[in-house]
Order: structure tokens, then C-alpha cells, then sequence
């Protein structure tokens, strides 16, 4: 099975789309998962190369959507090594 690294970054409500978009281009990424200031979950992307192209912009959206929830977040990031 192949190992994966995970790291976490913090951002602003208002960069969270943004930085969300550039990590799904980046394209060696397994998962995204966007936590509040509490640690609790509000969304589990995951990402496969055939998922990656069906259903970005309904993702997109969602994530624009959480972006007004709150004013921090916590990404955390899983990639394949």
C-alpha cells in the first residue's frame, strides 16, 4: 500500500477557496478535508484522477459555501508519496 503525507495548513475564510483550487491542481493529492477552529470536519474531498475531473466545480462550490461559515480554518492535506 503506498505511503501518504499529511500536513496541515491554516487559512482565512477568505483564502480557503483559493487555496483549496491550487490544491487540487497541484495533483498529487489523495485528500483534502477543511476543519473549523475546533478541529471539527465540515468536508472529506477526495481525490482520484477520475473524480478530480467529474465533480470539481459542485466541490468548488460547496467549499465557497463553507468559506462564509466561519473565519478559520484548517486544511488538512493527505499526499501520496
Amino acid at each position: 500500500m503506498p505511503e501518504k503525507i499529511t500536513e496541515e495548513v491554516k487559512v482565512k475564510g477568505e483564502d480557503l477557496l483559493k487555496k483549496v483550487k491550487e490544491l487540487i491542481h497541484e495533483g498529487n493529492i489523495r485528500r483534502i478535508i477543511i476543519k473549523n477552529e475546533n478541529g471539527e470536519t465540515y468536508i472529506e474531498i477526495p481525490l482520484t484522477l477520475g473524480v478530480v475531473g467529474m465533480v470539481v466545480a459542485p466541490v468548488l462550490a460547496a467549499v465557497g459555501a463553507i468559506a462564509a461559515l466561519a473565519s478559520n480554518f484548517t486544511i488538512e492535506i493527505q499526499k501520496k508519496v
